[in-house]
Protein backbone atom coordinates (compact mmCIF):
# COMPACT_ATOMS: atom_id res chain seq x y z
CA UNK A 1 0.00 0.00 0.00
CA UNK A 2 1.31 3.62 -0.81
CA UNK A 3 2.27 5.71 2.12
CA UNK A 4 -0.48 8.01 3.29
CA UNK A 5 0.10 11.91 3.29
CA UNK A 6 1.34 12.62 6.66
CA UNK A 7 -1.63 14.46 7.83
CA UNK A 8 -3.48 11.38 7.19
CA UNK A 9 -1.22 8.90 9.20
CA UNK A 10 -0.63 11.05 11.97
CA UNK A 11 -4.71 11.39 12.01
CA UNK A 12 -5.03 7.63 11.82
CA UNK A 13 -2.30 7.37 14.65
CA UNK A 14 -4.30 9.52 16.68
CA UNK A 15 -7.82 7.49 16.23
CA UNK A 16 -5.99 3.97 16.90
CA UNK A 17 -4.60 5.39 20.07
CA UNK A 18 -7.62 6.89 21.58
CA UNK A 19 -9.44 3.64 20.51
CA UNK A 20 -6.55 1.15 22.07
CA UNK A 21 -6.15 2.87 25.55
CA UNK A 22 -10.08 3.19 25.99
CA UNK A 23 -10.13 -0.47 24.97
CA UNK A 24 -12.86 0.66 22.28
CA UNK A 25 -13.61 -0.77 18.87
CA UNK A 26 -14.78 0.43 15.25
CA UNK A 27 -16.16 -0.65 12.08
CA UNK A 28 -16.24 1.20 8.82
CA UNK A 29 -18.68 1.05 6.07
CA UNK A 30 -17.57 2.61 3.00
CA UNK A 31 -18.83 3.81 -0.40
CA UNK A 32 -17.40 6.48 -2.32
CA UNK A 33 -13.98 6.73 -0.47
CA UNK A 34 -13.83 2.66 -1.73
CA UNK A 35 -12.37 1.20 1.19
CA UNK A 36 -9.29 3.66 1.77
CA UNK A 37 -10.64 4.39 5.05
CA UNK A 38 -10.30 1.00 6.54
CA UNK A 39 -6.91 0.28 4.51
CA UNK A 40 -5.62 3.47 6.10
CA UNK A 41 -6.33 1.91 9.56
CA UNK A 42 -5.40 -1.43 8.95
CA UNK A 43 -1.91 -0.23 7.56
CA UNK A 44 -1.10 0.52 11.25
CA UNK A 45 0.73 -2.12 13.59
CA UNK A 46 -1.83 -3.34 15.64
CA UNK A 47 -4.61 -2.39 14.56
CA UNK A 48 -6.63 -5.55 14.75
CA UNK A 49 -6.54 -4.25 18.92
CA UNK A 50 -9.44 -1.82 16.97
CA UNK A 51 -10.58 -2.40 13.97
CA UNK A 52 -13.71 -5.07 13.63
CA UNK A 53 -14.23 -4.92 10.48
CA UNK A 54 -15.26 -3.22 7.08
CA UNK A 55 -17.24 -2.96 3.51
CA UNK A 56 -17.41 -1.34 0.90
CA UNK A 57 -20.52 -1.47 -0.53
CA UNK A 58 -20.49 0.99 -3.58
CA UNK A 59 -23.34 0.12 -5.63
CA UNK A 60 -27.20 -0.32 -4.43
CA UNK A 61 -27.04 -4.09 -5.32
CA UNK A 62 -24.30 -4.28 -2.67
CA UNK A 63 -26.23 -2.40 0.00
CA UNK A 64 -29.13 -4.73 -0.62
CA UNK A 65 -27.01 -7.71 0.41
CA UNK A 66 -24.61 -6.63 3.31
CA UNK A 67 -26.05 -2.94 4.70
CA UNK A 68 -29.78 -4.19 5.72
CA UNK A 69 -31.02 -2.21 3.05
CA UNK A 70 -34.07 -2.93 1.27
CA UNK A 71 -35.74 -3.03 -2.41
CA UNK A 72 -38.20 0.41 -0.77
CA UNK A 73 -34.68 1.55 -0.20
CA UNK A 74 -33.15 1.62 -3.54
CA UNK A 75 -36.22 2.38 -5.49
CA UNK A 76 -36.52 5.68 -3.28
CA UNK A 77 -32.58 6.20 -3.35
CA UNK A 78 -31.86 9.59 -4.38
CA UNK A 79 -28.04 10.12 -3.48
CA UNK A 80 -26.04 10.68 -0.71
CA UNK A 81 -27.33 11.31 2.71
CA UNK A 82 -27.03 12.28 6.50
CA UNK A 83 -29.62 9.81 6.85
CA UNK A 84 -28.02 7.13 4.48
CA UNK A 85 -24.90 6.96 6.30
CA UNK A 86 -26.67 7.38 9.69
CA UNK A 87 -27.91 4.06 8.93
CA UNK A 88 -24.84 2.56 7.28
CA UNK A 89 -22.96 3.51 10.40
CA UNK A 90 -25.52 2.03 13.03
CA UNK A 91 -25.80 -0.98 10.65
CA UNK A 92 -22.09 -2.06 10.42
CA UNK A 93 -21.52 -1.60 14.18
CA UNK A 94 -24.44 -3.16 15.53
CA UNK A 95 -23.28 -5.50 13.14
CA UNK A 96 -20.00 -6.33 14.09
CA UNK A 97 -20.52 -5.20 17.72
CA UNK A 98 -18.00 -2.70 18.03
CA UNK A 99 -18.14 0.72 20.22
CA UNK A 100 -18.09 2.78 17.15
CA UNK A 101 -19.70 2.50 13.66
CA UNK A 102 -18.05 4.86 10.91
CA UNK A 103 -19.47 5.11 7.45
CA UNK A 104 -19.16 7.59 4.65
CA UNK A 105 -20.65 8.27 1.06
CA UNK A 106 -20.67 11.06 -1.36
CA UNK A 107 -20.33 11.87 -5.04
CA UNK A 108 -16.89 11.08 -6.05
CA UNK A 109 -17.36 12.61 -9.54
CA UNK A 110 -16.04 12.99 -12.23
CA UNK A 111 -19.82 13.33 -13.40
CA UNK A 112 -22.73 13.87 -10.93
CA UNK A 113 -26.22 16.02 -10.42
CA UNK A 114 -27.55 19.53 -9.92
CA UNK A 115 -28.42 18.81 -6.32
CA UNK A 116 -26.37 19.36 -3.32
CA UNK A 117 -25.79 16.34 -2.54
CA UNK A 118 -24.75 14.70 -6.24
CA UNK A 119 -22.31 17.36 -6.84
CA UNK A 120 -18.89 15.93 -6.95
CA UNK A 121 -16.97 16.29 -4.00
CA UNK A 122 -19.74 15.98 -1.58
CA UNK A 123 -19.47 13.35 1.21
CA UNK A 124 -21.50 12.34 4.44
CA UNK A 125 -20.00 11.82 7.25
CA UNK A 126 -21.19 9.17 10.18
CA UNK A 127 -20.15 8.16 13.64
CA UNK A 128 -22.74 5.50 15.31
CA UNK A 129 -22.68 4.61 18.98
CA UNK A 130 -24.94 2.77 21.51
CA UNK A 131 -26.05 6.10 22.54
CA UNK A 132 -26.65 8.26 19.21
CA UNK A 133 -25.51 9.29 15.45
CA UNK A 134 -23.60 11.99 14.92
CA UNK A 135 -23.35 13.19 11.24
CA UNK A 136 -22.10 15.98 8.79
CA UNK A 137 -21.86 17.21 5.25
CA UNK A 138 -18.33 18.07 3.74
CA UNK A 139 -18.05 19.78 -0.09
CA UNK A 140 -14.70 19.36 -1.23
CA UNK A 141 -15.56 21.45 -4.22
CA UNK A 142 -12.28 19.91 -6.32
CA UNK A 143 -12.88 18.09 -9.64
CA UNK A 144 -9.33 15.89 -8.84
CA UNK A 145 -10.37 12.43 -7.80
CA UNK A 146 -7.17 11.94 -5.75
CA UNK A 147 -7.52 14.94 -3.62
CA UNK A 148 -10.70 14.12 -2.80
CA UNK A 149 -10.03 10.49 -1.79
CA UNK A 150 -7.58 12.01 0.59
CA UNK A 151 -9.60 14.90 2.14
CA UNK A 152 -12.73 12.26 2.97
CA UNK A 153 -10.09 10.28 4.42
CA UNK A 154 -9.14 13.16 6.23
CA UNK A 155 -12.55 14.43 7.21
CA UNK A 156 -14.19 10.69 8.31
CA UNK A 157 -10.64 10.26 10.29
CA UNK A 158 -11.47 13.91 12.23
CA UNK A 159 -15.28 13.44 12.64
CA UNK A 160 -14.32 9.92 13.73
CA UNK A 161 -11.37 11.22 16.57
CA UNK A 162 -13.63 14.17 17.61
CA UNK A 163 -16.54 11.63 18.37
CA UNK A 164 -14.73 9.23 19.95
CA UNK A 165 -13.02 11.94 22.12
CA UNK A 166 -16.37 13.02 22.91
CA UNK A 167 -16.16 16.52 21.15
CA UNK A 168 -19.69 16.25 18.76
Amino acid sequence: MPALPSNLQLLAQEVFELLNARKETVSIMETASGGLISASLISLPGASAIYKGGLTVYTLESRLAFAGWTPADVENYRGPTTNIVAQLAGHVRQSLKSTYGLSESGTAGPTGGSSKNRTPGYVAVAVSTAQRTYTREVATGDDDREKKYDCLRYDNFGAAERSFAGMI
